[in-house]
């Protein structure tokens, strides 16, 4: 799994963004975060996720808090 650090995140539309540690950006899957159990996110928070490939990009999927 990476790692990574919350960098944006909508409550209401439950999208967000978050920064790997050599500062690539990417987008967090909000379906996976409920399959997750996660329902919010704060930004600066540590996760762990697994990536994967969604029409060319990378996105955040399985998320797991690692700092609260």
């Amino acid at each position: 799994m990476a790692q990574g650090t919350i960098k944006h995140f909508d409550e209401a539309t439950r999208e967000g963004s978050l920064l790997l540690d050599d500062r690539t950006e990417v987008r967090i899957d909000p379906s996976s975060m409920e399959r997750s159990g996660v329902r919010l996110l704060r930004i600066g928070q540590r996760v762990r996720f697994d990536l994967a490939e969604e029409g060319g990009s990378q996105v955040a999927r399985r998320l797991t808090i690692v700092t609260f």
